[in-house]
C-alpha cells in the first residue's frame, strides 16, 4: 500500500494540531539557529525553530576537547554511518551528525575555514545569481567577530560567532611548519583572507576557552523573543501539502510512538536539518525522484531528481609516526596528567582540554592543478588508534592527514524506508572518479615529506602507518582504502541552480523548484564542494538567505581587486 506520509507505521498515534506561524524552520544546526534569530528580529512575526534533539546543555559541548566524547554519544549525535564502497576497502565509516541546538556547530572540530575565491566563483558560474565571492563576503564578515589580526576588507569585528587564533603552540607544530616552510609552503598568516595557500596555526570558533556554537553565540539571546518558539524532541515526520504549497510540518514528540503534532506556516517553511536528513525529509514527504520514492512506497507528490543526489564529501587518509623526544597529546590525557589538565582548564580556561583536534593547516598543490590550490592537510601532534578519530593511541604519536580540496566523486543520499526513524543510506562513493585519486595521492605524497622533514626528524622514531614499506601509488592508494575516512564535510544534496539544471533541487534564492512556500538553507544547497571546512560557508548562507526570505535588500557586493 503506497503511503503519503511518513506516519504509516504510528496510524493509531495522538494527533494534536498546533498554532500557526509566519515561519517555521526544521533544525537548529549550524543554519537554523541564525535563520530563527534573524527572521525573530521582526516582531510582527512569529517563528517556530524544531530540533530533533535535545537542549545543548551536554558539558562535553562547550569544552573544546569534548568534540572527542561526542564523537559516538547518541544524545547529541545522529551517530550515521556510511554504505561500504570499493574505495573504502567495503567499510562502513562513521558520518556522526549534531543531534542538539546547535547541530553540528555544537560537536565539530572548531575549525573556521571559508574556502577560496575560487570556489564561489564557481558558484556563480553555475547559474546562482548573487553567490559569486565578492557577493558572499559580506555576508561572512556579517557572521564574524574576528578575534586577532585580519585585514577589514576580508574580516567581520561586529558578528556573533568569535573566531579566535590557536594561542597555543608546541614543538612538534613548530617544527611541521618549519618543514612545510623549507619545502617552499609560504607561512599565510591568516588563510581567511586574501589568500588561502601556505602554512599556519588554525583559526577556531572558541573564545574563553569555550566552543562558540550557532545555539551560543546567537540562539541564546533569540530565545528570549516572546515571537520565537523553540521545541526541541520535535522529530520532523514530514512536510504538510496543499497540492504544490508547502503548508506546514508533521513532527512526533518524545520518540517511536510519541505523538502526532502539526505546525502550519502561514508563509514560509524552511529545512535547514543538514546533508543528510534534508533529503530524507524531501522524499518521505513525497518530494524526490520518483524511483526512489517509488522504491520506498511513498505517492509521489513532486517529483525532482536531484533530491539527495550530488553528495560530494572530503575523504582523508592519515599518516601516523611514533614520536621520541617531545610529549604528545596522547600522553597528555593519561593517568594523573590528565587531572592536571583538568584542574587547568577549570581555572585557567586553558590546556590540552581548551584545544580543537586540529592545530595547524595547510593548503597547497598537488602538481595536477596550477591556478588554486587543491588539497588540504591538517597536523596533530597526536595519534588515533587505526585513524579512527576519537581514540587516541597510548603510545606518543603526531598525525597528518590530507585530502582533496574540491573532489569530483559524487554519491546520494536516501530514505532507508517509509519509516522516517530509520537511519538514511549513504553512499559516498569517494575516489570513483580518476581525477579524485590522482589529487590525493600528490597530498598524500606531500604529506609523508611533510612528516619526514628536517626539522621533524629529531622527533621522530619511526613511520607508524602506512609504514616505509608502502612505496608506489599501488600501496598509497590501498593504504588509502585501508584507512582513508571522512573529514564530516558531505554537501551538496539539494543542490542550488537554475530550473535548466535537472538536477538543481533549490533557486539561487533557496527555493524549491515547482513548489511554494518552501526553501533549503543548509549545507545541502552547495553545487560544487568547496576549499574548506563547511561550518562557516554554511553560517554565511543562512545569514543570505534570511535577507531573502525578509525580502532585505542583499548586502552590497565587496570591492576586491583583481
Amino acid at each position: 500500500m503506497r503511503r503519503t506520509a511518513g506516519l504509516a507505521w504510528n496510524q493509531d498515534a495522538t494527533r494534536t494540531t498546533l498554532e500557526t506561524f509566519d515561519y517555521i524552520i526544521v533544525g537548529a544546526g549550524s543554519a537554523g539557529c541564525i535563520l530563527a534569530a534573524r527572521l525573530s528580529e521582526d516582531p510582527n512575526v512569529k517563528v517556530c525553530l524544531l530540533e530533533a534533539g535535545g537542549p545543548d546543555r551536554h558539558p562535553y559541548i562547550h569544552v573544546p576537547a569534548g568534540f572527542i566524547k561526542t564523537f559516538y554519544d547518541p544524545s547529541v549525535n545522529w551517530n550515521y554511518d556510511m554504505e561500504p564502497s570499493e574505495w573504502t576497502g567495503g567499510r562502513r565509516i562513521h558520518a556522526p551528525r549534531g543531534k542538539t541546538l546547535g547541530g553540528s556547530s555544537a560537536i565539530n572540530g572548531h575549525v573556521y575555514n571559508r574556502g577560496q575565491r575560487y570556489d564561489f566563483e564557481t558558484w556563480a558560474q553555475y547559474g546562482n545569481r548573487g553567490w559569486g565571492y565578492a557577493d558572499v563576503l559580506p555576508y561572512f564578515r556579517r557572521t564574524e567577530k574576528r578575534l586577532g589580526d585580519g585585514e577589514a576588507t576580508y574580516r567581520g569585528s561586529d558578528g556573533a560567532v568569535a573566531v579566535t587564533d590557536l594561542g597555543w603552540t608546541h614543538p612538534l607544530c613548530d617544527a611541521f611548519i618549519e618543514g612545510a616552510v623549507q619545502a617552499g609552503i609560504p607561512r599565510n598568516p591568516d588563510y581567511n583572507g586574501e589568500r588561502q595557500e601556505g602554512v599556519s596555526y588554525v583559526q577556531r570558533t572558541v573564545n574563553n576557552g569555550r566552543r562558540v556554537s550557532t545555539a551560543t553565540a546567537y540562539l541564546n539571546a533569540a530565545k528570549k523573543r516572546g515571537n520565537l518558539q523553540v521545541i526541541t524532541n520535535a522529530h520532523a515526520t514530514e512536510l504538510v501539502l496543499e497540492g504544490k504549497r508547502v503548508v506546514g510540518i508533521q513532527y512526533i514528540k518524545g520518540g517511536r510512538g510519541g505523538a502526532v503534532h502539526e505546525v502550519r506556516a502561514g508563509r514560509e517553511v524552511i529545512v535547514s536539518s543538514g546533508t543528510y536528513n534534508s533529503p530524507v525529509l524531501l522524499q518521505n514527504s513525497g518530494i524526490g525522484p520518483a524511483p526512489v520514492l517509488n522504491e520506498l512506497g511513498v505517492q509521489v507528490r513532486h517529483e525532482l531528481r536531484g533530491v539527495g543526489e550530488n553528495l560530494r564529501d572530503h575523504y582523508a587518509p592519515r599518516f601516523a609516526a611514533r614520536v621520541k623526544g617531545a610529549e604528545t597529546i596522547n600522553e597528555m590525557v593519561r593517568g594523573t596528567k590528565i587531572v592536571r589538565e583538568v584542574f587547568k582548564y577549570m581555572f585557567t580556561r586553558k590546556g590540552v582540554l581548551a584545544l580543537s583536534p586540529t592545530l595547524v593547516y595547510v593548503f597547497w598543490h598537488s602538481g595536477e592543478t596550477a591556478e588554486t590550490s587543491d588539497i588540504q592537510m591538517t597536523f596533530t601532534p597526536a595519534s588515533y588508534n587505526e585513524g579512527v578519530q576519537g581514540e587516541l593511541e597510548r603510545e606518543p604519536g603526531m598525525t597528518v592527514a590530507s585530502w582533496q580540496q574540491r573532489p569530483e566523486s559524487k554519491g546520494y543520499v536516501r530514505a532507508r524506508s517509509a519509516d522516517s526513524f530509520d537511519k538514511p543510506i549513504i553512499q559516498p562513493r569517494y575516489l570513483s572518479e580518476e581525477i579524485d585519486r590522482r589529487v590525493l595521492l600528490g597530498a598524500m605524497k606531500l604529506a609523508r615529506k611533510l612528516l619526514h622533514s628536517e626539522p621533524l626528524k629529531p622527533f621522530i622514531d619511526y613511520e607508524a602507518f602506512p609504514g616505509p614499506d608502502v612505496q608506489t601509488d599501488d600501496e598509497l592508494l590501498a593504504a588509502a582504502k585501508q584507512r582513508g575516512t571522512t573529514t564530516f564535510h558531505p554537501m551538496g544534496t539539494c543542490k542550488m541552480g537554475p530550473a535548466s539544471d535537472p538536477t538543481a533541487v533549490v533557486d539561487d534564492q533557496l527555493r524549491v523548484h515547482g513548489l511554494e512556500g518552501l526553501r533549503v538553507i543548509d549545507a545541502s544547497i552547495m553545487p560544487t564542494m568547496l576549499s574548506a571546512n563547511l561550518n562557516a560557508a554554511t553560517m554565511m548562507i543562512a545569514e543570505k538567505g534570511a535577507d531573502m526570505i525578509r525580502s532585505r535588500e542583499a548586502l552590497a557586493p565587496a570591492e576586491l581587486a583583481g
